[in-house]
């Protein structure tokens, strides 16, 4: 048995904004690295024996903060990157309505069927993280590991933990630094946490 804790990333300017950031390598905000810390924490209560992170820099360093409090090095791991936006990198949402109404269109009530000029479909999103997660299972059998990741990915790997398709993508919610918890024993999946933000208490008041 393997647990895992997956981490959304802190917060940065583009999500205040929301842009499409995709592979764009932006860093925290001020927010963000209150939020890390926070998280960081949290995260430390428990004996995690390894921290993994995409390597853009708003993920690791959330995933260096979080380390840094248990001891270890956040190892860059590219499978579990965001996703890329192609051409809608950089764009904020109502460039993408104005620009590509229909696709828009289909990102918003049928992600799962969508697929963005020069970018990746949620289906190729979610087949690297599952392959991924496979073989941290295997390669940290018996212990607890932390991974540090973006919207997209904790999206569609949480749908694929949980047996759902990815036409329920809007259906799990992830906010920064969003704490997500979830077990692999023999090829089966349980999840014991999902979205726990109430680390961030202090911060919000």
């Amino acid at each position: 048995m393997t647990r895992f804790i997956l981490v959304r990333h802190g917060q940065t300017e583009w999500n205040r904004f929301e842009r499409f950031r995709g592979r764009v390598d932006i860093d925290l905000d001020e927010t963000g690295l209150m939020q890390a810390e926070a998280a960081a924490e949290k995260i430390a209560r428990w004996e995690v024996k390894a921290t993994y992170s995409s390597p853009l820099k708003r993920a690791m360093t959330t995933a260096q903060i979080i380390a840094h409090r248990l001891g270890l090095e956040a190892q860059p791991l590219e499978e579990i990157n965001d996703m890329d936006f192609g051409l809608w990198q950089g764009l904020s949402i109502s460039e993408v309505r104005e620009q590509y109404p229909e696709l828009f269109g289909l990102w918003r009530l049928h992600p799962e069927g969508l697929k963005i000029p020069e970018g990746e479909t949620l289906e190729q999103v979610r087949n690297r993280v599952a392959a991924c997660i496979d073989e941290l299972a295997a390669r940290h059998d018996g212990e607890m590991v932390a991974l540090v990741s973006h919207r997209v990915v904790c999206k569609v790997l949480l749908c694929h933990l949980l047996g759902l398709d990815d036409s329920h993508f809007w259906q799990i919610a992830q906010d920064a630094t969003a704490i997500n918890v979830f077990e692999v024993s023999r090829g089966r999946f349980t999840v014991w946490r999902l979205n726990d933000t109430c680390h961030l208490r202090n911060l919000k008041a």
